[in-house]
């Protein structure tokens, strides 16, 4: 589980950004989550506890949107999202495939005093 070592290193991040900004607190933090990005979702809800303890985020808020992982076929050109297709072309079988969107992670916001 690398979740919590993400977490981390992204609070670090969003620390650099409001202390430059002359921000003190940050009431909510809303994060991007593809499907293909090998991130769990759920492991992240689980690590945010952890992960904001004593630190300037203790008191914000998670919000997670995930984002589907949608490919195109490379044999017939079906697009198609490649979890709930088990990552094979519903149309022709193929697991050959170019990843189109939801493979990534994002801050998507945030929102602060």
């Amino acid at each position: 589980m690398h979740e919590l070592g993400i977490l981390n290193s992204m609070i670090h991040t969003i620390q650099n950004v409001v202390n430059e900004q002359g921000i003190t607190e940050v009431d909510k933090l809303v994060i991007e989550i593809g499907e293909l990005s090998g991130i769990v979702p759920h492991y992240i809800e689980e690590c945010w506890p952890a992960a904001r303890y004593k630190t300037f985020m203790e008191n914000t808020e998670l919000e997670l949107i995930v984002i589907p992982g949608m490919v195109k076929c490379k044999d017939c050109g079906e697009v198609f999202n490649a979890v709930s297709a088990d990552l094979a072309c519903p149309r022709c079988g193929s697991n050959s495939m170019e990843i189109l969107e939801g493979n990534d992670m994002i801050i998507k916001e945030i929102v602060c005093r």
